[in-house]
């Protein structure tokens, strides 16, 4: 029986998201940005939420992980890093762990740069990668706490997953980032095509996430940091692509 999984909207722009495995009645919640809006969720599918699957620490994606854990003693899988503080952590993770929910398996990625707790939790079964606030559509997140070749390496690893992996991540902040992207790569046509994909979903007030990984490797300028012609757009040929990655995302903080 395949996985289910639920978006939601939490907070001004954030997702919600819940992974269902059918054949246990395991739920797990990926990050909890506020407890409402999974409580509503949960009441509606009928499921009772037994893990929830933190990425990192930031306050818009772990707001609701006490009041939760609270109400369903459900596990809470945090990041590694100690350093960082959020509530009620049962079991702490790393690069290369596996994580069960039910039958469900997903490996975890560490993803730093956003944070440097940040990790991306991949499901490859169910090609869903849980990326939060590493890896957008059409964007990536602000490099806060990491150093712009970090941002980069994390943002390559992800590169290297599956064309056919579909990408949930954090915030509905794709409209803006292909405003900005198109400045960057005018010419690009599958960032044509996505833009116009975008503008209809947005219309119809509907979510643009997920979107397939193989999609974004085309239309993402910030996955296409080592592509001559992006570097040569801002005048940077010969520069490495962290380098390259570092000026978009400094281009994108001023936008």
């Amino acid at each position: 029986m395949a996985a289910e999984i639920r978006i939601f909207p939490c907070l001004n722009d954030n997702y919600g998201y819940l992974i269902h495995d059918p054949a246990t009645k395991a739920t797990a919640s990926i990050d909890a940005p506020e407890a409402a809006p999974v409580i509503a969720t949960l009441e509606k599918e009928g499921w009772k939420l037994t893990d929830i699957l933190v990425t990192h620490h930031h306050g818009d994606h772990v707001g609701g992980v006490a009041e939760l854990k609270q109400k369903y003693k459900c596990r809470v899988v945090a990041p590694n890093d100690k350093a960082k503080a959020i509530a009620d952590v049962d079991l702490r993770v790393k690069e290369g762990d596996t994580v069960k929910v039910g039958t469900l398996s997903a490996r975890v990625l560490e993803t730093p740069g956003h944070t440097l707790d940040h990790i991306s939790y991949m499901f490859d079964a169910e090609k869903a990668l849980f990326a939060a606030d590493t890896l957008f559509s059409i964007g990536c997140g602000r490099v806060f706490e990491g150093t712009y070749p970090m941002m980069w390496e994390s943002l390559l690893k992800l590169r290297a997953l599956p064309d056919d992996t579909r990408l949930y991540c954090g915030h509905e902040y794709t409209a803006a980032n292909v405003k900005f992207a198109l400045g960057i790569e005018p010419d690009n046509a599958a960032l044509k095509t996505r833009a116009d994909e975008v503008a209809r979903q947005r219309a119809a007030n509907q979510p643009t996430i997920p979107t397939l990984l193989g999609e974004e490797k085309t239309a993402n300028v910030f996955l296409r940091a080592d592509e001559p012609s992006v570097a040569a757009h801002l005048g940077m040929s010969g520069k490495s692509a962290a380098d390259v990655f570092g000026e978009i995302r400094e281009r994108k903080n001023r936008s």
